[in-house]
């Protein structure tokens, strides 16, 4: 939960007690479209997971995923994405008052569905 208003998904990329995560600040939907638009009415197709806080209400992200492990869940899993890898472009931090100049940042190179693009 940030700012006490929306959920993010994180995943955790270190074992427990260390603090290191990837966030997942957005998606391009490609399958189960009609799905995410119910979760999120009225939204442009552009901006139905660009963000993560649309991120999750459009995939149906509850607190009840809150630690949920990918190695066995059923519930919450990820996915390669299907046909050609996508160009990488690594960039700065956003949204953050200190290190925004470490570039920690993965992000498709030109596609629309990035939240604030580079």
């Amino acid at each position: 939960m940030v700012y006490g208003t929306c959920l993010t998904l994180n995943i955790a990329a270190e074992g427990q007690g260390v603090g290191a995560a990837v966030l997942i600040r957005a998606l391009e939907p490609t399958d189960g479209i009609a799905l995410m638009q119910s979760n999120r009415p009225a939204s442009r197709l552009i901006d139905l997971a660009r963000g993560p806080g649309r991120l999750c209400a459009a995939l149906g992200i509850g607190r009840i995923l809150s630690g949920e492990d990918l190695d066995v869940s059923g519930r919450l899993w990820l996915e390669r994405a299907r046909g050609a890898e996508p160009g990488v472009q690594v960039t700065t931090r956003i949204g953050l008052s200190r290190d925004q100049h470490r570039r920690l940042r993965f992000v498709e190179r030109g596609s629309p569905f990035v939240s604030v693009p580079p």
